[in-house]
This record gives structure tokens, C-alpha cells and sequence, in this order.
């Protein structure tokens, strides 16, 4: 293959990869955001930036007009050592500086008008893989450096909000506050007209490759982040905010690491990888988590999907095409191949062990099991999800009365027909949804590592395919999944959740963050977890809740 011909495939394949991205996100599969080009933002030069007001413009416009995998367009800008603002002559300086390398923007939220300082393009580690993905965003209220409170926060009690980009575990560049796909401010640019501090960190994926290496593989993406804490944490005191209060926020997959970095706060088992990066020696605890439709509890999630959607055959997926460039997508129903329809009820009937060796007790003590077949006392505890979702929706004026699988007695839901309700929101994925017969799923993808692209990452399925695919490392399998962390000795977990999972959501289980949910309460943690009633897989989409949380939980 001529030069020619392989830039034009490598270019075919971007852009059908942000093809499928821009699918994702409108269906609802990824939360979207506008680039901040897309708010009305007035933006000055401070006088702590350089004197070079042409470089200093150059940063910007090349930072916004192109954008980063992870954000809206989902197109990789070619961050350059120029662009890196605390670049020095013998690496990366990683003292904060509130005086210097910001910009001061503003932007209306809600009527008002806000101002804050940018602090963009900071390399977090010392010995960064990838600076396109390990670095911070850091933008701070402009009342903080005047001595002014916003509310109840001030310079030195102002939590931190510290959003994730990622999606389908790919890597996620550090992000800007913006507006959402609905056109409003977005939670970053929320946060800052609370008067949270935002830091946006960047952390790499498993589809980034360099020198013929795969570099963003597991553990990569946990390990970044709790990098870009311990960054945070050592500027504890050059900056406003509060490092106690750290709180992080992500959708999907970046739900899942939402939630891993707050189950697993200073567990030596990711202190190798984070010498590596050349991450400060600092605590990487957080405060709180909030998590959306967490793709999480990987190593279960076959199971689970099918213990859910067992039985259903057929599937929609999303066909996307590419005709001279010009994709083209169109949802197409599947049907479970014959291999598939056996492997179904194989995976279901592994569910129900797992389940009764978690132990799980609900709000009463009393403890959630299921039998052989599946039902039982968990069962029932996850269909209560949905009752209460369902009579909220109803409370608010929803009429709910086309939905004939649930089971009404004086305008209230009491009950719900579990499989007719499954069978309402159906399937799409096919059976071994997250490690699958080929280990061809982004999951497979997530666990494979220097060397080789894909692997499976259960024991189940090594076994039973009897074929040549690797077997991820068990340690890294166990470091990506926070039920392995919850009440374990020396790791610190964080007190606070928020855990959303949409009604209509089929991305992953509904047991899944039940589950997760069941865990953090059994072991004394305060947890805020619904079932949004018709929400679909995405997130922050609640933002006026999510603050209200906020504020409550850091009074």
C-alpha cells in the first residue's frame, strides 16, 4: 500500500469512528456536550499569561477549533509540547500556579453573568505516556482570588467537581465547560456558577496506540485519573478549593470509573503503574462520587445481561455504512445466532451464585438471594426500583397507562410485570454482550494490553470458547471492577454516591448498579440511587438534582 492510499484508509477510519461516536451520542448513549465556541463566552488575556498575545491566541483557537476524542465531533487535536502550559526546560512543573499560563472568560448561566480564571493544557504526571490525554483542565471562579464567596463556598471550602470525558472506556480528553446537547449550560459550567471549582482531567483509552504499543489499556484510564487527585491533592494549597471535597462525575464507562475511583481511594494495588506515570505521592481518596449509567462490574456483566434479557432473540443494532466518505446509519434488527441462544441460558444460570455468595441485605436486614431460576427476594428488589420510578413519573403528572406491564391499584403502581417490562425496552447486545465468543467488545478491547489488542477477561469465557484468545491478567481484571474494593482493609472509599441508572436503559443490567448500590449501603455508605423513569443510557441530565446533592452533602 502506497503512502496515499493508507493516509486515505486512516482517514476513512477516523471518520467512521466519529461517525459511531456522533451516533452514540445521539441516541442517548454518550451524554454529549457543545464546544464552549458554542456558549456565549467572552474571553480575555490576563495579565498573569504570557506578553505573546499571538501565542497566546494560537493556544486557544487551536484548542477549540479542533476537538478532542471524547468530546463533541470526537476528533483528536495534536496537542504539542508548545501548547502545554507548565512545560519547563527539564520536564513538567507540577506546582500549581494561580498567577500565571490563565485566561479569564465569562458566561451567562441561568441569567447571570459569571467569571472565572482557565488554567488549560497541564500535564498531571511526570513521565506522561500520552500529554494529548494526561493532562488537567482547571477553571476557578474569579470571586475566589478577590476573597468573595459564591453562597456558602468560599476560596477555602469550595468543593471540586471533577468531571470525566470518558466513553466506552476510549480516551477522554480533558474537558471544557460548554453547553449540553440541549443547548444549557453543561455541568462543568453549572458547577462554576455554584461555586465549585472544576478541574477536567484527561485520561487515556484502549484504542490509543504509539510505536506499534497499545498505551491505553488497563489499568491506564483508573490510573490517570487517580493521578490527575494526587495532582489536585499536592496543590491543596496553591489554589482555591477544598481537596477534601473532591467530588467526580462521569457517564458510562466514565460512570464506571467514576465509581472506581471513589471504591478504591489509595489501594496499593495501583501504586506500580502510578510510579510509572511518575504520579506525585499523594492520597487519591475522593470525597463523593455521582455516576451515571455505570458500564461497571465487568467481570459479572455477561451474566447479569442475561439473567435480564435471556430469552429475547432479537436485537436492534445500530448498521453504519460509508458510500466516498459520506457515512451513513440506519438501525437494523439482529437475531442471536445458534451459538448465541445456547450460550444465553449458560451465562443466566451462573447469575444467581454470584448473587447469593454477595450476601446482600436490604433496608430491612433482610437478605436478597435468588434461586435457580433467578427469582427470588434480589429479584424483587430490583423490580421496587421501578415501582418507585414509575409513581414518581405518576406524582408529576406522567400518565403512565400505556404500559401494560405494570400491575395498578388506585393509581399507584405496586407491582410490574418483570418480563413484560424487559421485553417493553428490549436488547442490544447480543449474549456475552461485555466478553463476547470472539472477545470482539470494546470490554475485550479495554483488557488487552501492550502487545495484544483484545482478550477475554472471564473465566467463563476462556473456558468455554477452548480457543486461542488470550486471557486477560486476573490483577488487572480485579483492579477494574470497584465491588473487589468496597470495605476492603486500607483503601479508603468514598462516603457519599450518587447513582443514576435510566428506566429504558439496556446497555447494561439494571441488577448491575443495584448491586453496586446494595454494596456501598451494606457497608455504611450514604447512597443516592434511582431509577429515572423512560431515561435512556446517558447522563446529566439531572443537573439541577445533582447540584442540590451537592450542596447538601457538603454543608
Amino acid at each position: 500500500m502506497n503512502i496515499r492510499n493508507k493516509i486515505i484508509g486512516i482517514a476513512a477510519l477516523l471518520a467512521l469512528s466519529s461517525a459511531v461516536m456522533a451516533m452514540r451520542k445521539e441516541t442517548g448513549e454518550i451524554a454529549a456536550t457543545k464546544p464552549v465556541d458554542s456558549i456565549d463566552v467572552a474571553q480575555t488575556v490576563s495579565d498573569g499569561e504570557e506578553s505573546n498575545k499571538e501565542s497566546e491566541e494560537k493556544k486557544l483557537s487551536s484548542t477549540q477549533r479542533t476537538l478532542r476524542e471524547g468530546e463533541t465531533g470526537n476528533k483528536k487535536a495534536t496537542i504539542t509540547e508548545d501548547m502545554i502550559t507548565n512545560k519547563t526546560a527539564n520536564g513538567y512543573d507540577l506546582t500549581f500556579n494561580s498567577l500565571k499560563g490563565y485566561q479569564i472568560r465569562e458566561a451567562v448561566v441561568e441569567g447571570k453573568t459569571i467569571k472565572y480564571r482557565a488554567y488549560e493544557n497541564i500535564v498531571y504526571v511526570k513521565n506522561p505516556v500520552d500529554i494529548g490525554y494526561q493532562t488537567i483542565n482547571i477553571y476557578i471562579p474569579e470571586e475566589y482570588f478577590n476573597n468573595k464567596s459564591i453562597g456558602n463556598y468560599n476560596k477555602d471550602t469550595a468543593p471540586i467537581f471533577l468531571p470525566n470525558s470518558v466513553g466506552g472506556y476510549m480516551p477522554g480528553a480533558a474537558s471544557v465547560p460548554g453547553t449540553g446537547r440541549d443547548g444549557n449550560p453543561d455541568a462543568s459550567m453549572v458547577a462554576l456558577s455554584k461555586g465549585l471549582v472544576v478541574a477536567a482531567p484527561g485520561a487515556r483509552g484502549r484504542t490509543l496506540e504509539k510505536n506499534g504499543k497499545y498505551t491505553g489499556k488497563a489499568p491506564s484510564v483508573i490510573v490517570d485519573l487517580k493521578a490527575a487527585v494526587r495532582y489536585i491533592r499536592h496543590n491543596d494549597k496553591n489554589m482555591p478549593g477544598n481537596s477534601e471535597r473532591i467530588i467526580s462525575n462521569g457517564t458510562s464507562a466514565g460512570g464506571a470509573i467514576s465509581a472506581l475511583l471513589g471504591a478504591t481511594g489509595n489501594s496499593r494495588d495501583y501504586e506500580p503503574y502510578l510510579k510509572e506515570v511518575g504520579a506525585l505521592e499523594e492520597r487519591d481518596d475522593i470525597f463523593a462520587v455521582s455516576s451515571y449509567c455505570p458500564i461497571t462490574n465487568l467481570d459479572i456483566s455477561n451474566e447479569a445481561y442475561e439473567w435480564m434479557f435471556g430469552g429475547i432473540n432479537t436485537y436492534q443494532k445500530m448498521s453504519i455504512t460509508m458510500l466516498d466518505y459520506n457515512v451513513e446509519r440506519k438501525t437494523v434488527e439482529e437475531t442471536l445466532t445458534e451459538a448465541e441462544k445456547i450460550l444465553s441460558p449458560k451465562l443466566k444460570a451462573l447469575f444467581p451464585g454470584y448473587v447469593n455468595s454477595l450476601k446482600l441485605k436490604g433496608k430491612n436486614g433482610e437478605l436478597l438471594t435468588l434461586d435457580k431460576d433467578g427469582n427470588g427476594k434480589f429479584k424483587e428488589y430490583v423490580k421496587k426500583y421501578i415501582v418507585d420510578s414509575a409513581n414518581k413519573a405518576i406524582s408529576i403528572g406522567k400518565d403512565l397507562s400505556q404500559y401494560e406491564f405494570l400491575i395498578m391499584k388506585n393509581n399507584k403502581v405496586i407491582d410490574i410485570d418483570f418480563t413484560e417490562y424487559v421485553n417493553s425496552i428490549g436488547r442490544i447486545k447480543s449474549a456475552g454482550a461485555f466478553d463476547s465468543l470472539d472477545a470482539s467488545t470494546g470490554e475485550n478491547n479495554l483488557f488487552g494490553d501492550w502487545n495484544t489488542d483484545n482478550k477475554h477477561f472471564t473465566k467463563f469465557m476462556e473456558e468455554y470458547t477452548k480457543n486461542e484468545i488470550e486471557k486477560a491478567d486476573s490483577q488487572i481484571v480485579k483492579m477494574m471492577n470497584p465491588m473487589n474494593y468496597i470495605g476492603e482493609k486500607n483503601v479508603i472509599t468514598s462516603k457519599y454516591w450518587r447513582i443514576r441508572h435510566g428506566g429504558s436503559d439496556r446497555d447494561t443490567a439494571l441488577a448491575i448498579p443495584v448491586i453496586l448500590a446494595l454494596k456501598l449501603e451494606n457497608s455504611d455508605k450514604s447512597v443516592d440511587f434511582s431509577v429515572p423513569w423512560g431515561q435512556g443510557h446517558g447522563g446529566d441530565y439531572d443537573l439541577n438534582e445533582l447540584f442540590t446533592w451537592i450542596n447538601n452533602i457538603t454543608k
